[in-house]
């Protein structure tokens, strides 16, 4: 199996595939994890008979507490694994014995999803026919709608459309199953099917809104009730900020900004909201970010910084805010310093002996914004 540091090093070249071949690249990876983890299991040394008897009662004791340690894997493990050797028979076994169709790995992968990926029709049906959830979610929002038609798997596509799959469902990066789809016939299907369902485009624009608005929403209500805005959320324990950053909510960044949400706020990996910007090349939130004094060489626990480490050519244009903010930065200093000089000079006309030294006056605070 990959060792930690193997993944980490080939992801700048897997984050350039496109996606088809990003999730070839992921079957081959699962294949080798297989065959390795079989190889493993058969040079498992067999335990002598001698030592496992032993020689007496307590010899017999062992080998029978020895029989008794079994690897078991979870239910959502083996049915995902049936599923990605296409056994449809075993997965029948495994629904029929009660286990749920809906069971997902860490990353909220489901067997339907991976079915859609191999373009498995028979268990894409057999799946839909025991329950399974047509609108099912990865931990990046993908359905397995997303994932038929970014395959331009036009069966599947057209099936889970007749049996109610969200045709506006928006995943993490703002995109449609129809965004993603590139084969001209499962397209056609796509958008015959928006045609049916009455799906006007002031629809589209109002189902990719919804995720902020209803963000919006929520970052309004804690302002008045007085909370935390950069209260940790999620097993990662990224802020509201990290999640506008890293999906490019601009509108929401800026009311979390105005409110004194936290530039600098880690997660657990130690990501910063501008870590999320640039890895997910959201250049306006960096922008802004960087201009509410985000650090452009912040570190996260594995020493990864905004300007570096993500090796897919999105965070380019993050050089240039560099440069942008000491420019920023020098104007400033250099308006402090003239603002000094002329105030210095004002006192002196005004006050040839000051009986004590003059102190420049404070620049204001900033006008606090209301909630719209």
């Amino acid at each position: 199996m990959a060792e930690h540091q193997e993944l980490l090093a080939e992801m700048p070249a897997v984050s350039r595939l496109s996606t088809p071949e990003r999730l070839r690249h992921a079957q081959r990876r699962r294949a080798q994890q297989l065959k390795q983890w079989a190889q493993a299991q058969k040079e498992v040394p067999a335990i002598p008979k001698a030592a496992a008897g032993g020689g007496g009662g307590g010899g017999g004791e062992r080998k029978r507490r020895r029989r008794k340690k079994r690897v078991t894997f979870p239910a959502s493990v083996r049915l995902l694994e049936a599923a990605a050797r296409h056994d449809a028979e075993e997965v029948r076994q495994f629904l029929e014995s009660g286990i749920s169709p809906d069971l997902c790995n860490e990353d909220g992968l489901t067997a339907l999803h991976q079915s859609c990926i191999d373009d498995s029709l028979p268990l894409v049906r057999l799946l839909l026919d025991s329950g399974a959830d047509a609108n099912a979610r990865d931990a990046e929002l993908w359905t397995p709608l997303h994932a038929a038609a970014t395959c331009g798997h036009l069966g599947l596509v057209q099936l889970l459309i007749q049996r109610g799959a969200d045709l506006l469902a928006v995943n993490s990066d703002g995109n449609m199953p129809y965004d993603l789809c590139e084969d001209e016939a499962t397209l056609d299907c796509l958008e015959s099917a928006m045609a049916r369902q009455g799906i006007t485009q002031e629809r589209i624009e109002e189902a990719r809104a919804a995720t902020e608005r209803a963000m919006l929403a929520e970052i309004r209500e804690l302002i008045r009730d007085g909370k935390e805005l950069d209260a940790p959320r999620g097993q990662h324990g990224g802020t509201l900020l990290h999640v506008a950053a890293a999906n490019g909510y601009l509108a929401a960044a800026e009311l979390l900004l105005e409110h004194r949400a936290r530039p600098d706020a880690c997660d657990a990996d130690g990501w910063q909201p501008l870590h999320a910007a640039a890895c997910w090349g959201q250049v306006q939130l960096a922008e802004l970010l960087v201009a509410h004094g985000a650090e452009l060489g912040a570190k996260s626990l594995l020493e990864e910084t905004p300007l570096g480490g993500f090796g897919d050519g999105s965070v380019a244009p993050c050089w240039e805010l560099k440069h942008k903010r000491a420019a920023v930065l020098k104007c400033q200093e250099k308006h402090k310093s003239l603002l000094q000089r002329r105030t210095s000079s004002a006192g002196i006309l005004m006050n040839p002996t000051p009986s004590k030294p003059h102190k420049s006056p404070q620049s204001p605070k900033p006008h606090k914004p209301q909630i719209p």
